[in-house]
């Protein structure tokens, strides 16, 4: 009498569409050995797909035959598409058994292996299912693909977004105000270009991000967050983004800005989140003679630890971290608007506010007129291309980095024109911000490190030395450049005469040949 071990394998697709049960598998099997007198050893089931014998149940199996050799005869199962949907790797798997002294036979397509005209009837019922997987897989790759570039997101939402169905059963992603909060600060602190993206990412973990490190250096080159889908490249169509039917997170021109950061086409020097306490300045002040970026260490004395903001042993440039911040304690009191001066600034704010359309107005027609450029830059290559002188590869490159760059434009445009539709009305803003601004020494005593360093990036956009922060000569963002402004002409007017303060510019300007007026 001859041993088996039946074989019953579904995948659960193929149990939805088919009606392939397990049971009615073994029921089938199990007729067949009782008529012709077949002895089962063991039942196996499998629930994997046939695309590879990587399979938790059939490896177990194989391990078996291995240890076991000569106690059976046959594997026994319904079809070859039981056994495999992929035709090279059946044709090993059977030698493999027949070294073991096993045959592996289809009850429902049996085939005698030692007449040779069978190979032929075999590697149809083994190629007709790998045909149907590829033809499967391939209807499935063009389905997602067109909905792709019909603006739908078909996979699991990203962090920041849940996935959601309308009244009709289409699944879509709507935005997951917790988690999109969070990664609008990470884009944001991305573009400032100060942190790294991996400091960028402890924090936001900190704030609660489920995220893990590398699905977020994923996320933050996915267009998904400014509105857009990425259809990849296949065959001649060229990669290309299309607008997806989703809300954004964030806006075109900062998902471009944080590329740029990630591709190192805006390089600066990156600034640690964490900070000792009585360090909050390191990282931020460059050395005087060698421009490095200046550490900051404790050295043990007697009566206890001495802070020190230092660079390399070599330079040997060194300050007392005391002193230091003694130093940025009188600079942010020289930025903290006055009680008395509350109202003039909130009118200045409000001025610049109004006047600020035609500063849009005038970078519109800068961005239109960068866009028109590279349009004629692509007109020029592709007659070029037509006149022989460049080839088709030159002009695909002309035209994909010339593409990029006006929808980099682009965006940038239809930010500017949404900014100057807009017309928000921020006196509910102004008066808590002004109200803040007031307190700012206070709020900066009181704050721990890491707040303070987030003032300390909020007011100077570029690294600075000690010299420059004690002359007051370091460049400041233009909000406090305008508060120091008008804190000292207000200060320096002894009579009590009439000021005009319409003339104070909001940037401070730099010298250059001539002298720098105001």
């Amino acid at each position: 009498m001859k041993v088996a071990d039946i074989y019953i394998r579904v995948s659960t697709d193929e149990q939805a569409d088919k009606g392939y049960s397990q049971r009615s598998q073994e029921e089938v099997l199990r007729r067949y050995c009782e008529i012709n007198n077949i002895s089962i050893r063991k039942t196996i089931f499998e629930d994997h797909s046939a695309k590879t014998f990587v399979r938790p149940q059939w490896q177990g199996l194989l391990l078996n035959l291995r240890k076991q050799r000569g106690k059976i005869d046959l594997i026994l199962f319904t079809k070859w598409d039981r056994f495999s949907r992929n035709a090279p790797d059946a044709y090993q798997m059977i030698n493999t058994l027949k070294i073991l002294g096993v045959e592996p036979q289809a009850i429902e397509q049996p085939l005698d292996m030692e007449v040779p005209e069978n190979k032929m009837m075999l590697a149809i019922y083994l190629t007709a299912p790998e045909i149907e997987n590829d033809r499967r897989a391939l209807n499935t790759f063009y389905g997602l693909r067109r909905a792709r570039k019909e603006g739908r997101w078909v996979s699991h939402a990203p962090v920041g977004y849940i996935n959601r169905h309308d009244a009709t059963g289409k699944k879509y992603i709507a935005i997951d105000p917790p988690q999109a909060k969070i990664m609008e600060w990470a884009f944001n602190e991305i573009a400032k270009g100060i942190y790294s993206t991996q400091q960028v990412y402890e924090k936001a973990a900190e704030m609660g991000l489920k995220c893990k490190r590398n699905n977020f250096y994923v996320a933050v080159r996915n267009p998904v967050y400014c509105g857009k889908i990425l259809i990849v490249k296949y065959k001649d169509e060229a990669a290309h983004t299309v607008k997806g039917l989703h809300d954004g997170i964030i806006s075109e021109s900062l998902f471009y800005d944080v590329q740029d950061v990630l591709s190192g086409k805006k390089r600066e020097e990156k600034t640690k989140v964490h900070s000792p306490d009585m360090l909050p300045l390191r990282g931020f002040i460059k050395c005087s003679r060698c421009n490095r970026i200046l550490c900051g260490s404790a050295s043990k004395g007697r009566n206890g630890y001495y802070y020190y903001y230092h660079c390399s042993s070599a330079c040997g440039c060194r300050y007392k971290a005391e002193e230091v911040n003694k130093v940025f304690d009188q600079v942010i009191e020289e930025f903290t608007i006055q009680e008395e001066y509350a109202d003039l600034f909130t009118e200045v704010i409000r001025d610049t506010y109004k006047n600020q359309n035609t500063t849009t107005l005038v970078s519109r027609s800068e961005l239109l007129k960068e866009i028109n450029e590279l349009n004629n830059r692509t007109s020029k290559a592709r007659e070029l291309l037509l006149n022989g002188d460049i080839d088709g590869a030159d002009y695909k490159t002309i035209k994909s980095e010339n593409e990029y760059k006006v929808n980099v434009l682009e965006a940038k445009l239809s930010e500017a024109a949404a900014a100057n539709s807009k017309t928000a009305n921020i006196e509910p803003l102004l008066r808590p911000a002004i109200s803040k601004l007031t307190r700012l020494n206070t709020i900066y005593s009181k704050s721990d490190s890491s707040n303070k360093r987030e003032l300390i990036g909020s007011m100077y956009p570029q690294k600075f030395t000690f010299e420059e922060l004690q002359h007051r000569t370091a460049l400041t963002s233009e909000l406090y450049s305008c508060i120091y402004l008008i804190n000292s002409e207000i200060k320096g007017k002894k009579e009590g005469q009439a000021t005009d303060f319409s003339c104070l510019p909001i940037l401070a300007p730099e010298a250059g040949l001539e002298p720098a007026t105001l």
